[in-house]
């Protein structure tokens, strides 16, 4: 498995730990809603919500 992520230094998932686990990765687990079937409103609060893990990640990376 590891041959298949050699640059990934973190998973992000919403699948409540259900990720493949890949020694020496960090693993950040985002509860989001599922959009399936949403209203446009909802899905664009989880659109907004997933920015905001986002950019909190990226401001925590060295050199950013």
């Amino acid at each position: 498995m590891d041959a298949g992520l050699p640059r990934v230094l973190f998973v992000c998932s919403h699948n409540a730990g259900r990720a493949p686990v890949v020694p020496g990765r960090r693993y950040l687990d985002w509860p989001v809603a599922d959009p399936d079937g949403a209203p446009s409103a909802a899905v664009r609060a989880i659109r907004d919500e997933i920015d905001a893990h986002i950019s909190d990640l990226f401001a925590t990376l060295p050199g950013t």
